[in-house]
């Protein structure tokens, strides 16, 4: 698509506050609890299009009829960080914050995705892993976090964050490290809200982890990378099963949307901001984000939004 086609389209996307909000879709006797947004891969970069699209998103949500509780950022907020030296990261992250501080007044809670690990991916990576910034610094100094992962409580709901992305031999692997998963286990143990949503950048279930390549393997195989679906998806699935009141899952990464009924949970994949990386829709899925509503009575149901 044009640059300026795509912009275009953007404009007209961002006037179409006369989408029907999440609330209006509902069934009049199904009452709503709260409802938040989730967004995800939003990707920004100093480019025309990139910039005006996270501003449209994020306008988008302002103009809600109904205001979402909160904001929940899948991750990826940022180009990358893998590959960017210290001044290309520093300009992103600059970037990114200068736009949600100008256009988004909810709160928002924040998941680690990969493309915000700073220097993994880089040649001259020894030179640079004594910095405080390096690898996963760079995001808990940006959020002012404690930890890649954490859990927070709203109404009778309890959010669970987790942080999907392991390096592994100069890349990344998509699993929960055993302190990690050690934390997920006490932290199910004593949770004490009725239902449980957790949440993480890279899908836990996933059928569109699937289809992110186009292509099969020459036997026919499917190609299921490690870094797109959790690698220990069969051992939380196992823990899961111990706790009813998991209820959903919420995950970003393919900017593929998908919703998987594994077991009694929802697992919910939420397509990306960004689309085709700035780039129009990413097969056949256009830039979107989710609201999500959350019932007093454990049901979860969302909405995707084109905006």
């Amino acid at each position: 698509m044009q640059r300026r086609k795509f912009i275009q389209n953007l404009s007209i996307f961002s006037a179409a506050a006369s989408l029907p909000n999440a609330a209006e879709a509902l069934p009049a006797n199904k009452p709503k609890y709260f409802t938040t947004a989730f967004i995800s891969d939003i990707h920004v970069k100093p480019s025309e299009i990139a910039e005006a699209g996270m501003k449209k998103a994020l306008q988008n949500i302002s103009s809600l009829k109904t205001q979402p509780d909160f904001i929940i950022n899948g991750g990826d907020s940022i180009m990358d960080a893998l590959a960017a030296d210290k001044e290309k990261t520093k300009t992103q992250w600059n970037l990114f914050n200068k736009i949600m501080q100008s256009e988004n007044k909810l709160p928002v809670r924040n998941c680690i995705g990969n493309h915000d690990i700073w220097g993994w991916q880089l040649k001259e990576k020894e030179d640079i892993k004594a910095d405080a910034l390096y690898g996963k610094g760079w995001w808990l100094q940006q959020t002012g976090y404690a930890k890649t992962y954490y859990s927070f409580a709203h109404n009778n709901w309890s959010f669970i964050v987790l942080d999907s992305v392991q390096e592994n031999n100069g890349g990344y692997i998509a699993l929960l490290d055993e302190e990690q998963f050690k934390w997920l286990e006490n932290e199910l143990s004593i949770t004490k809200e009725k239902f449980i949503c957790i949440v993480s950048h890279i899908p836990i279930v996933s059928f569109c982890s699937a289809m992110f390549f186009k292509d099969m393997l020459a036997n026919g195989d499917w190609k299921l990378s490690r870094a797109l679906l959790h690698t220990d998806a069969r051992k939380i699935k196992d823990l899961f099963k111990k706790y009813p009141g998991i209820k959903a899952c919420l995950s970003g990464h393919i900017h593929l949307q998908d919703e998987v009924n594994y077991l009694g949970i929802k697992y919910f994949c939420n397509g990306a901001v960004s689309g085709n990386w700035w780039d129009g829709p990413f097969q056949d899925f256009a830039p979107a984000y989710a609201l999500f509503d959350f019932h007093n009575d454990g049901t979860v149901q969302r909405k995707m939004i084109e905006y």
